[in-house]
């Protein structure tokens, strides 16, 4: 499928996070906005908190199983508990094909009634779909980055693309 790139974006939630805890809390409140065929992209360096995040939006999302890194899988669902959309927990930091390579994964099948979440998939899966949101978590510095906790401190930067999130009311996430 073709997606054209010049997709307007909604706008941007730029927030402080200062544990995981709390990551998994933005995780959490973040879910309440998801809906089944949302996909989700999660950037950031290892260790950044992207299956903390991801964990926290299993909570809230309310399925099965628990969330870990599917580094060595690649893929994983989690069902849901109730009436709510399953969860598929990608990790496309070994793959280097794009949409190709993920194309053997049955994305696209699941997007419908799925949350998909994929971790490092920026440049690989935004053909999936011209509606997601995009997630970049950063190491805070400066003065979000207090001497004591630095090493937990995180910047997180949600943007909505497309037609879906062009509206999206992030404020509930901070």
């Amino acid at each position: 499928m073709n997606v054209p790139h010049d997709i307007p974006a909604a706008p941007v939630a730029q927030l402080t996070v200062k544990s995981a805890e709390d990551m998994r809390e933005l995780g959490r409140r973040l879910a309440a906005l998801l809906r089944p065929g949302d996909l989700v992209l999660l950037s950031g360096e290892l260790g950044a908190g992207k299956t903390t995040l991801t964990r926290g939006l299993g909570e809230g999302l309310g399925v099965r199983g628990a969330v870990t890194s599917p580094t060595f899988v690649i893929a994983r669902v989690h069902p849901p508990l109730g009436g709510g959309p399953a969860l598929v927990h990608v990790d496309a930091y070994r793959l280097s094909g794009g949409l190709d390579e993920m194309e053997d994964l049955d994305l696209d099948v699941s997007l419908p009634e799925s949350v998909i979440v994929v971790e490092w998939g920026d440049g690989k899966v935004e053909e999936l779909s011209e509606d997601r949101l995009r997630v970049v978590i950063e190491r805070a510095v400066g003065d979000d980055a207090p001497a004591d906790d630095a090493d937990d401190v995180r910047s997180v930067t949600v943007t909505g693309v497309g037609a879906r999130w062009a509206a999206a009311d992030f404020g509930p996430l901070g």
